[in-house]
């Protein structure tokens, strides 16, 4: 769903206003000719209204997930359980403020919850990484841990793009340097990637877990 609301955007954007989308305070194209992460998402309709109604459908199962790993390492790590918990709930409130406050609507608070869900992603994938293995919900051994081996490779890349993504921002804002922004933007769809790819990974530590409803006995009549 996360993948289709970006995507889904994308493509709407790309096909309805490409020109627009590719502009900035600068330069236009054929200068820019790759739209940011901020201009796909919400500044046009009908791009930005699709993407907000698809994440807006992910919520509840970002917040099952922390739910679940709150309840997975309460006993064993009460603390860590904790702070996960936290920072994952902060980190989710963080993305409905850069979603829902877009560019056009207020460019610094949209840039300050931008910047605090990236801060917070940090943290939160350290401490997932190191719980990982604890998963009671499959049985492979070796599966976990080569699970938490591509979590690691997930976060090296997420980290590794940040500063030549700072890089070409300084350059665009800065030193007014046209394309600058067209590199940027691609880091900042990176950011994004590997961000959807490390949440996804989780299939692997849940794929045994059953939640079902279960009714009760019905009340035995009384004589």
């Amino acid at each position: 769903m996360c993948v289709g609301a970006f995507l889904g955007s994308l493509a709407i954007g790309l096909q309805l206003h490409y020109h627009k989308i590719v502009r900035n305070e600068h330069f236009g194209y054929p200068d820019e000719w790759f739209p940011s992460v901020s201009a796909t998402i919400g500044d046009r309709y009908p791009g930005r209204n699709v993407f907000q109604l698809l994440i807006a459908l992910t919520a509840p199962s970002r917040l099952l997930l922390h739910l679940l790993w709150y309840v997975l390492l309460a006993r064993a790590a009460p603390t860590r359980a904790k702070v996960l918990f936290w920072i994952g709930l902060l980190r989710t409130f963080t993305c409905g403020g850069w979603v829902y406050v877009t560019s056009s609507d207020d460019h610094d608070v949209h840039d300050v919850m931008m910047i605090a869900y990236m801060l917070l992603t940090l943290p939160y994938m350290v401490l997932l990484m190191k719980s990982g293995d604890k998963s009671p919900f499959t049985h492979n051994a070796k599966e976990l841990a080569a699970n938490r081996s591509r979590r690691k490779w997930v976060f090296l890349m997420f980290v590794g793009s940040i500063p030549p993504m700072i890089y070409f921002f300084i350059n665009h804002k800065v030193h007014k340097i046209a394309g600058a922004y067209t590199s940027y933007a691609f880091f900042e769809w990176a950011l994004i990637v590997f961000d959807v790819m490390f949440d996804s990974l989780a299939m692997v530590e849940f794929k045994a877990l059953d939640l079902a409803v279960i009714p009760g006995k019905p009340d035995e009549q009384r004589e």
